[in-house]
């Protein structure tokens, strides 16, 4: 009777021993599992960490790069419309500084200095214009538009059709200068290369997002060639998508005009 409450006793242990052996290769297992997942979330949030901060290295890069461009064209155009006219400006006013100079050579030297003058205070106001329109300081991005609009009719390149529904003070101004200048690159791209006649323009704004296309039935290109996204300043539209936070979809074939489409979400608070 002891053996067989004995053996009773054993094997209650027995199967309480396995009960918990099994228990523990069953927590050793939840606890491994657990550890290998957080693993490759740990290593996911790593990747994308990584990938964040490289696309904003190239991100800067890209934009130090358009900003050396940048002054590379401004002081070209400093050089070629001011400094070369003020030169000329100094080499006649040496001029009339000579005692013996006769009164109508100075009369018309006086003229052409004056008239030099006034081409140089209108470069310098196109150059300081184009730096930072003051309509879009003064105004906001929709008068600053409506004022390029105006201009790029005026050139009579093409016709255009544009529609304008923008809430003042959606994005702060240095988002409102990029989209300018976002218009201002695709109107000149536009003039320069597509041979359009007509070109439709849109921008509106919700509560949710800011939404701007741009067409034109000109004679297209190939988007993948590298070349020409250099040449027409793409990869500029690209980049200054990207510091807004918003998405572009370029669409062009040889023949067949060209599109944008930009998408900004809207930060809801």
């Amino acid at each position: 009777m002891v053996e067989e409450l004995f053996q009773n006793d054993f094997q209650s242990l027995n199967v309480i021993l396995v009960a918990l052996l099994v228990l523990a290769i069953m927590a050793g297992a939840v606890v491994l599992f657990f550890i290998f997942s957080r693993k490759r979330v740990v290593n996911a949030e790593l990747e994308q960490a990584n990938q964040r901060i490289l696309h904003q290295k190239e991100l800067l890069q890209a934009t130090i790069v358009t900003q050396e461009e940048e002054r590379q064209r401004i002081a070209q155009d400093l050089h070629d419309a001011i400094s070369s006219k003020l030169n000329i400006v100094s080499l006649h006013a040496n001029m009339l500084s000579d005692t013996q100079i006769a009164s109508e050579e100075a009369n018309s030297i006086g003229a052409q200095i004056v008239a030099i003058t006034g081409t140089v205070l209108e470069s310098s106001r196109k150059i300081a214009h184009d730096l930072l329109p003051p309509t879009l300081s003064k105004f906001g991005l929709e008068a600053a538009l409506e004022e390029l609009f105006d201009e790029v009719s005026d050139t009579k390149k093409f016709e255009l059709k544009y529609t304008l529904e923008y809430s003042e003070e959606t994005l702060p101004p240095e988002e409102e200068l990029h989209i300018f200048r976002m218009v201002q690159e695709l109107f000149n791209n536009t003039i320069k290369y597509a041979e359009a006649t007509t070109v439709v323009v849109k921008l509106t704004t919700t509560k949710e997002a800011l939404n701007f296309t741009y067409q034109d039935d000109g004679k297209g290109f190939e988007l993948k060639d590298g070349t020409a996204k250099r040449g027409l300043g793409l990869s500029g539209l690209q980049q200054r998508a990207d510091i807004l936070g918003a998405t572009i979809v370029m669409t062009s074939t040889s023949g067949q005009g060209f599109s944008l489409e930009l998408h900004k979400p809207l930060s809801q608070f």
